[in-house]
């Protein structure tokens, strides 16, 4: 595996959520509106995380101060991102999860095919499943997975900076720096997509569009 690529597998695994395509268009609009709000209220404490919606979370994590206080935010959106309210689909997931950590990404791939296939709506399958085209370096299918992702979530800045590592690595810089950028709109502190446009921007100046 190329070795810039290799971080996407953070960026990937485990990150992506479940939102109707018109709840997630909705949500997408009143993004700048719950993140001025944020901005002026005090970090949640962990107990009161549970009591936040999903778009203050993203609020708040956009309005985060510094890295401690979006690590957050982060890890309960990915929680609640990987939920899925079944538990046979949950099952598969796991199973899923499980053959990545031991190397075995055909069978992991075999098992996401199968919980896309119960639930195309759960954006974690097609998330899980781009991962594991990714560990394989189908980097095609890993695209495509990921365009599904952002179809169900335009706000998942995980798919945002795998998407970007995978044009990087493709030299579709322009690309690259555009997904690198979008992905810290949402997540300023995302260190994947901020070295990504340490390194794109000069590179990318001048170039022709």
């Amino acid at each position: 595996m190329p070795r810039l690529f290799r971080p996407a597998l953070i960026a990937l695994f485990g990150i992506s959520v479940w939102l109707a395509p018109a709840q997630a268009q909705d949500t997408a609009q009143d993004q700048d509106n719950v993140g001025e709000q944020a901005a002026t209220e005090e970090p949640a404490a962990p107990e009161q995380m549970a009591d936040l919606s999903l778009d203050a979370l993203f609020g708040r994590l956009t309005a985060s101060k510094d890295d401690k206080e979006a690590s957050r935010y982060t890890k309960e959106i990915s929680e609640r991102w990987s939920t899925s309210g079944s538990d046979t689909l949950d099952l598969l997931l796991m199973r899923g999860r499980k053959a990545m950590r031991s190397g075995d990404h055909d069978k992991a791939v075999a098992h996401f095919s199968r919980l896309i296939a119960f639930a195309p709506e759960f954006a974690e399958g097609w998330n899980a499943r781009a991962t594991a085209y990714f560990a394989q370096e189908d980097f095609g299918y890993a695209l495509a997975d990921l365009y599904h992702v952002m179809r169900l979530e335009p706000r998942h800045f995980g798919a945002l900076s795998g998407m970007a590592l995978i044009f990087e690595g493709l030299d579709m810089e322009r690309q690259a720096l555009t997904a690198y950028r979008e992905a810290l709109t949402i997540h300023p502190h995302l260190e994947g997509a901020k070295a990504g446009v340490e390194r794109l921007e000069e590179k990318v100046q001048g170039q022709p569009i």
